[in-house]
């Protein structure tokens, strides 16, 4: 055993690397210069990007909030029983034959009534300036009411009953006196008498449940236009989504990844899963158009039609982070299993997905959002037509003529009315909304299900 002192006389430090360890040296100080500057750029962008996104939230919903209030009439209406059933059957078939002129007459008729027992003055309007400031849309409301309930009429009710559009956006500022000079649909001795009901307790603004449950409405009528049918369309083509994407994309994960051969047409596979993931969803649109309505004879504007659009695009999206999932997860794991007797069908059902299951759900819940989001397909298919009627419930429901929640956004951002502005701007916070929940849902579904080993 040799004493260290023995041994070879250590190197001399170079003159340029002398002095203190708590002295920096100029190379250190560019170093911590640069990996200053490199934090700051990202702290920059991080502000950068963040401002962004509360413009961008700030802009939709101070556009988008008033959708949700809207101004309502409230009156005593006297329905006559010898405009509204001459027979006096009150059958509702008979009753049909009265068309919205007929009740708009009545509303007319009630608006006069309660503006005279209120003492409003009106300033020499003319009955048909009076009834313009109610929407269009009112007559048809109290006629469905109505026909529903055949035995109001002769009676005299309290009912609510929307206002115009251009009477509602004065109320919310976009409408003005000035703007109501230039403007055909309304006059400013309009908007004054507009203020005069309110003050008199028969004109207010509430929380618009229509906007929600109210199915489209004309270009003329921007104040009735609801997100009903769009809601229920967008829900059934979820459904189909999730009942085939799931079941197929995690299929076609597993065998990929666990009992698929290593050769070329597993790998060409592979790459053509990873091309799909890439292609603009218009592309699916077109491959729908030509497959599901001009092959199959399936209809246009259906939910079962958008569905199988969305699920096309949707697998490759589901099946890229399944796999990562799968591969995830130790192959000790499958060693063990295989080792105390388990298959192979056994090690990956009972131990492998189990473990992955928090990558699969997340993976499927973002897949959906993406798909509730798109647009460019289903315009192709058809789902951009006009449709006021609420599909059946399923089975049929989902071959009925429905619409979707981007596919609203996008016909209203198109039409003129600036009322339709606000209602596209709702819209886009209602999908907000749904894309949080099911994010949400996601990070539950991960937490609850994560598993350590």
């Amino acid at each position: 055993m040799t004493d260290i002192s023995g041994g070879p006389a250590a190197l001399p430090v170079p003159k340029s690397r002398r002095g203190s360890l708590l002295t920096q040296d100029a190379l250190t100080k560019r170093r911590n210069a640069a990996e200053a500057r490199f934090k700051a750029y990202g702290a920059v962008a991080i502000t950068l990007s963040m401002l962004a996104l509360v413009w961008l939230l700030i802009s939709i919903i101070s556009v988008g909030a008033p959708a949700f209030r809207q101004t309502f009439l409230t009156m005593p209406i006297e329905l006559p029983e010898d405009k509204l059933d001459k027979s006096g059957t009150r059958d509702p078939a008979v009753m049909a034959k009265v068309t919205t002129v007929g009740y708009a007459a009545v509303i007319q008729a009630a608006l006069t009534k309660a503006i005279k027992e209120k003492g409003i003055s009106t300033d020499g309007m003319t009955p048909k300036d009076i009834a313009g400031i109610v929407s269009l849309e009112a007559p048809a409301q109290l006629r469905n009411h109505v026909l529903a309930n055949p035995d109001l009429v002769g009676q005299t009710i309290d009912f609510e009953i929307l206002a115009n559009g251009r009477v509602d956006g004065f109320f919310k500022g976009r409408v003005t006196m000035e703007t109501a000079r230039l403007d055909s649909n309304i006059k400013p001795e309009q908007l004054v008498l507009a203020e005069r009901l309110v003050d008199a307790g028969i004109m207010a603004q509430r929380f618009n449940w229509g906007f929600i449950t109210a199915p489209d409405a004309s270009d003329q009528r921007p104040e009735a236009a609801g997100l009903g049918v769009a809601i229920i369309g967008s829900f059934y083509m979820m459904i189909v989504v999730l009942v085939l994407s799931l079941p197929i994309g995690v299929a076609a994960s597993i065998y990929l990844e666990e009992f698929a051969p290593k050769n070329r047409l597993t790998d060409l596979i592979e790459v053509n899963i990873a091309n799909l993931a890439a292609v603009p969803s218009i592309v699916f649109g077109i491959l729908g158009l030509a497959v599901f309505i001009n092959f199959a004879g399936l209809p246009q504007s259906a939910p079962i039609v958008g569905g199988l659009v969305l699920t096309l695009m949707t697998l490759p999206r589901i099946i890229i982070p399944a796999r990562a999932a799968l591969k995830s997860v130790p192959p000790s794991i499958r060693d063990a299993a295989l080792g105390v007797g388990a298959s192979r069908l056994q090690s990956v059902f009972h131990h492998v997905l189990p473990l992955a299951a928090p990558g699969i759900l997340t993976g499927m819940i973002i897949g959906l959002a993406q798909a509730l989001g798109e647009t460019a397909p289903l315009l192709l298919i058809g789902m951009v037509a006009f449709v006021r009627d609420y599909p059946s419930a399923p089975m049929q429901g989902f071959f009925d003529p429905a619409s979707a929640l981007p596919v609203q956004v996008f016909n209203w951002t198109v039409r003129g009315d600036p009322g339709f502005v606000e209602r596209a701007s709702g819209a886009i916070i209602v999908l907000l909304i749904f894309l949080l929940i099911m994010n949400a849902v996601a990070i539950i579904l991960r937490r609850r299900f994560e598993r350590r080993w």
